[in-house]
């Protein structure tokens, strides 16, 4: 098993700033709680208002798998969150170089 760092970039619909935002604090702390999660911060960028990045890390790629296609956080966010979010602007997964 090998660690997992993942940033990813997600841009609200316009004026559905404050929607998206609640959306995604309600996935910070269960995803912090589940089995291999290391680190999952949520940022906004300050200068782009409704640009929020998420910096994740994982102890193995199946954690982050099971975090991602089992999470019924996750799974809740799919389907009744996305609408507010109008593009995915990045998602990098990362590898470690020191």
């Amino acid at each position: 098993m090998s660690e997992m760092h993942i940033v990813v970039g997600l841009k609200a619909v316009a004026s559905k700033e404050d929607e998206l935002r609640r959306d995604l604090l309600a996935l910070v702390e269960p995803s912090r709680s589940e089995d291999g999660n290391v680190r999952y911060d949520l940022f906004e960028d300050q200068d782009q208002p409704g640009l929020f990045v998420f910096i994740e890390e994982w102890a193995s790629v199946e954690a982050r798998n099971r975090h991602h296609e089992h999470g019924p956080h996750i799974q809740n966010f799919h389907a009744n969150g996305l609408h507010n979010v109008e593009k995915r602007e990045f998602a990098h997964i990362l590898k470690r170089v020191v």
